[in-house]
């Protein structure tokens, strides 16, 4: 069977590169008047590689239409470079079209400028094929012009050009590549994110194959709050929840992905009392009190740069909640007897088993402070309530204890059905949630002999 379907034609859009597609180090007169870098004579012309004219010298490559992009500055230069392309394609139409870019290093101004574009063209898919060159402009015109054909504003394949490989082959067309975006054709790709994603989940969960499908679905929420927002992170929950593990966890994830450079500091709030939490917290200068016999730094200025665990954040007192929320909110903070501000740039985990809402309503916690802490707030469950959870969480205390004690610790199968039975009982309270379950495998792998518990 014959196919009768019309063969599409071939069009070209690219953006003039006023610096590649340039040649010569003269200046000449444009269509209007202005002067234009990149004039030379004739001979110069062709002496360099230039991307835009490459794409017409090639024999296999032939397009029916070039739709040249070029800003009002540079009409000259895309004259020149128009009738150069129909030189070597003279089967091309070229058909030149100014776009208002303005600063090419400007995202907004730059996407805005292509997306007009693309939204008023009139692409006729059905009967044209279009080519998106994606080797001319600035690199923010590169990527928007690469994000507008992802996303189908620019329903085309990419084509990239690179010069000759070899010195001295100036004049060659060089090479080029068509690139498909079809994502249905990059699945490996896909799948190493997917096991990016996965491994960072895991990570947080520290290796446990936790089975309660509320708090993975919790931990998948926390892995991709934390990779894409710098935002305060508030965990909440009873004593004993795993609150600072995971906040140690969050601050390791977030330094193997570059997120943050500088140290992890901890602090419990509970142990800042009376005169010496401000000090604690935000520093003070030499001699601002008695006793200040040297300057302190404070917390929020060692965690400049990284991030700051407050942990028990219900504790603090109200001026110091004050005093935090404006470091939160500016970056700067008074430390205590100083006449000038310091500015700390950190990361905020907070953590309570505090209701903080109901410590509002009591005057006892700032609202606005909470407002802004609880941008994304996470409770985490007791053990009691991922009972399923007890069995994977086993496992990691042994090798955990085991680890710690300096030998290997087993349970054999009859201890471990008995200890299970008890832990899963709806009697077991858990009151100190994996702090106890922690505690237990430790006194019976202290008092097992030969490191097996029977």
């Amino acid at each position: 069977m014959i196919d009768a379907s019309p063969v599409k034609k071939q069009v070209l859009i690219g953006l003039l590169g006023p610096t590649l597609d340039a040649w010569g180090t003269g200046r000449r007169r444009g269509a209007r008047g202005a002067e234009e870098e990149g004039g030379g004579s004739d001979a110069r012309r062709w002496e360099r590689w230039r991307p835009t004219v490459s794409l017409g010298q090639h024999e296999a490559l032939v397009f029916d239409r070039f739709e040249l992009l070029y800003e009002a500055k540079h009409r000259g230069l895309a004259e020149l470079t128009a009738a150069d392309f129909r030189s070597v394609s003279p089967e091309t139409e070229v058909v030149l079209r100014e776009v208002v870019v303005g600063d090419p290093w400007d995202f907004e101004g730059v996407y805005g400028a292509l997306r007009g574009f693309a939204d008023g063209y009139g692409f006729a898919t059905e009967e044209e094929e279009y080519f998106i060159h994606i080797t001319t402009g600035s690199h923010v015109m590169q990527i928007c012009t690469f994000l507008l054909t992802e996303s189908r504003h620019l329903p085309g394949r990419l084509i990239q050009s690179a010069p000759p490989n070899r010195r001295g082959d100036s004049k060659s067309a060089g090479t080029y590549r068509v690139i498909d975006l079809d994502l249905s054709r990059y699945d490996a790709i896909a799948r190493r994110f997917a096991d990016e994603r996965e491994a960072a989940l895991e990570f947080l969960k520290a290796g446990i194959a936790t089975r309660s499908a509320s708090f993975n679905a919790l931990m998948e929420e926390l892995e991709h709050v934390a990779l894409n927002s710098p935002a305060p992170v508030l965990l909440t929950g009873p004593t004993g929840a795993g609150k600072s593990r995971l906040a140690r966890r969050l601050y390791e994830l977030k330094k193997r992905r570059h997120l943050v450079g500088g140290p992890l500091v901890e602090v419990n709030c509970a142990t800042l009392r009376g005169d010496g939490a401000m000090s604690a917290l935000f520093g003070h200068r030499r001699g601002a009190f008695t006793g200040a016999a040297s300057a302190r730094a404070g917390l929020l200025r060692e965690a400049d740069g990284g991030m700051l665990f407050l942990d028990e954040i219900g504790e603090l007192g109200l001026d110091e909640q004050a005093m935090l929320l404006r470091a939160i909110e500016e970056k700067r903070f008074l430390p205590v007897g100083a006449d000038a501000e310091v500015g700390s740039d950190f990361l905020l985990v907070c953590g309570t088993n505090r209701d903080l809402g109901a410590w509002v309503a009591q005057g006892r916690f700032r609202e606005d402070l909470l407002a802004r802490i609880n941008l994304w707030s996470f409770q985490l469950p007791g053990l009691a309530e991922r009972r399923e959870d007890v069995e994977p969480n086993l496992e990691f205390e042994l090798q955990a204890v085991g680890e710690r004690l300096g030998r290997r610790v087993r349970m054999n199968r009859e201890a471990r059905r008995r200890y299970l039975a008890f832990a899963l009982d709806a009697g077991s309270a858990w009151r100190g949630n994996f702090r106890d379950l922690g505690a237990s495998v430790e006194r019976m792998a202290t008092l097992a002999a030969g490191g097996r518990i029977d």
